[in-house]
């Protein structure tokens, strides 16, 4: 299930007497040109910074340790654009896994991306065939945490308004991923040892998933899907994910249907 519900219609407006609709935050937000909308998505990407240059500096470091070039290193950092799914990757590549298990692992860890697509099309319906492009590229758990959230906070936002928003998260948080993971690869092995820059992976996770468990529905299928990884954690390669996720997402829909009836009913 996606992480975050299917929103009502973008361009509904609100009741004349909805508290909301005066709030100065809101008045804010649709005042914004899309270009200062660029720049709000820009200063909000900014706390991202503390947890995702040392996640690109731990890849850079992993990924030459097992014996990639910096072209390599940066391949991957540019074109797949991906952290969990490139820490998944260089893993198994290291243990010498069959290829077939290797984009299969990579796969499962990306499969919340077309969920993430899926929620936005509601918000980003009317986008051009390039503008799309571009958003599927640079659609990452940040850039994707944010904008959600931001488009649910102002529903009333014009098209222009949002693609600027979600434009501003993405530079944000992609460019330093690439820098950073390019100074991994470089001076990496000056890092010390005793510099843990591996707790950025989990943080990064918990700091964009815990406001978004909202409903039963999403409680559900993060608790089934973590439950699931453990109990599987044993299975070679990645394999328990694999199994894990979808697990997860029907865990979600069945919860969202329940309620949904549930409602119905009442």
């Amino acid at each position: 299930m996606a992480p975050s519900p299917v929103p009502s219609p973008p361009h509904q407006r609100p009741a004349a007497d909805d508290p909301a609709a005066d709030e100065p935050a809101v008045v804010r937000a649709l005042a914004r040109t899309p270009r200062q909308a660029f720049a709000h998505g820009i200063v909000q990407s900014l706390p991202f910074m503390i947890v995702i240059v040392p996640f690109a500096l731990l890849f850079g470091v992993v990924a030459v340790e097992a014996g990639m070039d910096l072209a390599q290193v940066m391949g991957f950092s540019v074109l797949v654009l991906a952290g969990a799914s490139q820490f998944t990757a260089v893993q198994l590549l290291s243990d010498q896994a069959p290829a077939l298990i290797v984009i299969l692992s990579g796969l499962a860890v990306n499969l919340r991306m077309a969920m993430y697509s899926a929620s936005l099309v509601p918000w980003l319906r009317g986008a051009t065939g390039g503008q799309r492009l571009l958003i599927a590229y640079a659609l990452i758990d940040q850039s994707y945490a944010l904008s959600i959230q931001h488009y649910e906070r102002h529903p009333r936002l014009s098209l222009p308004q949002r693609l600027g928003y979600f434009a501003g998260t993405a530079v944000a948080v992609c460019v330093p991923w690439m820098i950073a993971s390019w100074l991994g690869a470089t001076v990496g092995r000056a890092i010390s040892d005793d510099i843990a820059l591996d707790f950025a992976m989990p943080i990064t996770f918990l700091a964009m998933i815990a406001p978004m468990l909202r409903t039963p529905a999403h409680l559900g299928a993060c608790f089934v899907a973590v439950l699931a990884a453990l109990l599987l954690a044993g299975l070679p390669s990645g394999l328990g994910l694999l199994i894990a996720a979808p697990i997860g997402m029907a865990t979600g829909a069945m919860l969202e249907v329940w309620a949904e009836r549930r409602q119905g009913a009442t």
